[in-house]
């Protein structure tokens, strides 16, 4: 396991880089603040890594525990070939769950965005006693949430043509990582060039595309998985706070509202920006995560 200090080493909690070897893959992840504390897991989307979680990290870092790992073919963790790793869903919920374990971490929060839904609710599904409190960001659970987009790629890459795969191979490109950064943002000078500068570079990694390829395909049986998911959360009545960026054109406004028809004191809090809301408003998510961590 490598670690590499980043920020002033004065700081009483640094946040620190690293690697963990699970399963033979190296992932690489951020980690913060004191381990007696309470756990929160960041779990990121598509098509960032913890990068995505910079700047909400050392607003929290005081008073909670905090990971955010990378799924393998993302950030700086391993980028195994197809022939050797199963890019799925499934498998990514068992190698952050191994990652837990590996951590010695037995219940924590966790904040869930995009592709860090699908992961996460499969790791309560199957563990629910490790989940404490959950806070949504951006992540869907229910059919209200899917948009245009979503519903073409399942289209495209059903029909199976050269013209249908190459459609969803251009949501691959930076002209798509770009317009997913800055689409409904309140004022897009707020917006890092290098977040989604670096997200494509690493896409443009020699064999990177096909492995999204392969998890827009596998995206179907998330949404097959959507009605269990819900069943666990009525089941399990956790504390839900969900910061939503409600101009996403990726998952919608009445999928974050939908969350109340299964926990119904369900805290929702919207934002006037797009996917990528901590890029505008990390100091303001921070506020309520620490206020609804600590009640």
């Amino acid at each position: 396991m490598t670690t590499t200090l980043s920020g002033n080493a004065q700081e009483q909690y640094p946040v620190y880089h690293k690697t963990l070897n699970v399963d033979g893959i190296n992932i690489f992840y951020r980690e913060a603040g004191n381990p007696s504390k309470p756990t929160l897991l960041l779990l990121h989307g598509f098509p960032s890594s913890s990068h995505n979680f910079r700047t909400l990290i050392p607003l929290l870092k005081d008073q909670f525990h905090i990971l955010a790992p990378d799924y393998p073919g993302y950030g700086f963790s391993d980028m195994p070939p197809m022939t050797d790793f199963d890019y799925t869903f499934e498998h990514y919920s068992l190698i952050v769950e191994k990652f837990l374990q590996l951590k010695g971490v037995t219940k924590c929060s966790m904040y869930i965005f995009d592709y860090g839904a699908p992961v996460g609710m499969r790791i309560i599904q199957r563990n629910p006693a490790i989940l404490d409190r959950l806070i949504v960001q951006n992540g869907n659970i229910y059919a209200e949430g899917l948009s245009d987009i979503l519903k073409a790629y399942k289209k495209n890459i059903d029909e199976n043509t050269d013209a249908s795969r190459a459609k969803v191979y251009n949501a691959f490109e930076l002209d798509y990582t770009t317009f997913e950064y800055l689409h409904g943002v309140s004022d897009s000078t707020k917006i890092a060039p290098e977040a989604y500068l670096l997200d494509q570079l690493l896409m443009d990694r020699p064999g990177n595309k096909e492995i999204q390829y392969k998890l827009k395909y596998d995206y179907r049986f998330n949404i097959a998985e959507y009605p269990k998911w819900q069943e666990t959360l009525r089941r399990l009545s956790p504390k839900i706070l969900i910061v939503w960026g409600e101009n996403d054109p990726v998952f919608l406004k009445p999928g974050a509202l939908a969350y109340k028809k299964d926990v119904p004191d369900t805290e929702i809090h919207f934002y006037p920006t797009g996917h990528f809301a901590l890029e505008e408003y990390a100091a303001e998510i921070a506020a309520r995560i620490r206020t609804f961590l600590q009640r």
